[in-house]
């Protein structure tokens, strides 16, 4: 009986089955890296806000503690954003009459709050305690970023679940005294990881094993 196909038939088998896989690879590849980059994450991304507050000034150039606007740092999940009569405390004294803080004192004359866009805005399924992280001596640069120098912020981090678990896995790494948590010019020391693995004894941090438990951010 004659040959149907022609033995090249075998050859264009094996290339278009190489295509396909070739393809399908690439397109994984494409899919993946499109979900790590900065277009996914917002990673260095300026958020636009009702008003152009600027960190680099308050607390860069002025010292403004971060727990003066950040009230709820200390004690809750969320830092809390600042009321009305915050900025106002002092721009009621200052650039009192400035057109750019006109939504400010709008806010106040109408009992309105400002609408402040969410710059680390983490998936509903994630928890995450600011309280918890400053009682065990993470500081606020090491997710934020060095916001003192932000004229607007961004988000300094991917925000990736494999940056939280970089952390959890070896927090000695970023531990810092309690005291230095708040402070921006805070330079770690030579001698990191042995602070910070004192320090992970002293605070009593949880095992890796715990800390990469999947209950512990998603509940």
């Amino acid at each position: 009986m004659s040959q149907i196909f022609p033995r090249s038939a075998n050859a264009l088998a094996r290339m278009s089955l190489v295509g396909v896989v070739g393809f399908v690879l690439f397109v994984g590849w494409v899919v993946f890296s499109l979900f790590r980059s900065s277009w996914a994450t917002k990673q260095s991304e300026f958020v636009p806000q009702p008003i152009q507050f600027s960190h680099a000034h308050h607390v860069g150039g002025m010292g403004i503690d971060c727990r003066y606007c950040h009230t709820s740092v200390e004690k809750s999940a969320f830092a809390g954003i600042p009321a009305t009569q915050v900025c106002m405390n002092c721009h009621s004294q200052i650039w009192s009459d400035a057109p750019i803080l006109e939504p400010v004192r709008a806010s106040l004359r109408d009992n309105v709050n400002l609408r402040w866009t969410r710059v680390h805005d983490l998936p509903d399924f994630v928890y995450f305690s600011h309280q918890i992280h400053v009682k065990q001596g993470v500081g606020c640069a090491t997710c934020h970023g060095p916001v003192d120098q932000m004229p607007l912020v961004y988000q300094a981090q991917s925000l990736l679940m494999e940056w939280c678990l970089d952390c959890h896995r070896a927090p000695e790494k970023y531990l810092r005294p309690r005291e230095e948590v708040f402070n921006m010019n805070y330079v770690p020391p030579a001698d990191q990881l042995e602070l910070g693995l004192r320090l992970k004894a002293e605070y009593n941090i949880a095992s890796p094993e715990h800390m990469t438990s999947c209950s512990v951010c998603h509940r």
